[in-house]
């Protein structure tokens, strides 16, 4: 699914019935909305809050409708898969979100910069899947420095710590960064 034209959807599902919900997203569809990927995604991750339940049976009504249509839509796409991550994101991640989406049953904002290059590392580090979008987020030499302390403590793996900083080194090779 392309996130923007489906969200957009979304929005005008949940106002007709007349349910309304405001959220943090993130991953792909966060950098989908953003314009920083112009790419499909599976899902919209959604960090926080917790979904209410009319909410996310209405992303399941909605999901079943649009495979109708013939978008291949998982029941699941609107979820709180992330929602741990908010617990170790840095101190004061709520204060750094912005708006990325507002549409008139639906407004979602996604982490800050630096809360969201380090969401991606992670991921990144953790799967292995996410280099394309940490690319995209064209971080700077010294934004990736900065990350890497946060990251280490993500794992208490032995091995962690060298992981993350070979992660990181492959980013900034492939972005031309001399790390």
């Amino acid at each position: 699914m392309q996130p923007r034209p489906t969200i957009e959807a979304f929005d005008r599902h949940l106002l007709a019935l007349g349910l309304f919900f405001e959220a943090v997203v993130i991953g792909g569809s966060a950098l989908g909305l953003m314009g920083v990927v112009q790419r499909p995604t599976r899902d919209f991750d959604i960090l926080a809050p917790e979904l209410p339940p009319a909410i996310a049976s209405a992303a399941r009504d909605f999901a079943r409708a649009q495979r109708q249509a013939g978008v291949d839509l998982l029941d699941e796409w609107f979820n709180n898969g992330p929602m741990q991550l908010g617990d170790v994101l840095p101190l004061g991640w709520r204060d750094r979100v912005q708006v990325v989406f507002g549409g008139q049953a639906l407004v979602l904002s996604t982490l800050g910069r630096s809360d969201l290059l380090k969401s991606k590392l992670f991921a990144l580090c953790d799967r292995g899947t996410d280099l394309p979008d940490c690319v995209a987020l064209a971080p700077t030499a010294a934004d990736l420095v900065e990350c890497v302390p946060w990251l280490i403590l993500q794992d208490g793996n032995e091995l962690w710590p060298e992981h993350v900083r070979a992660t990181i080194a492959d980013v900034a090779r492939r972005l031309g960064h001399g790390i």
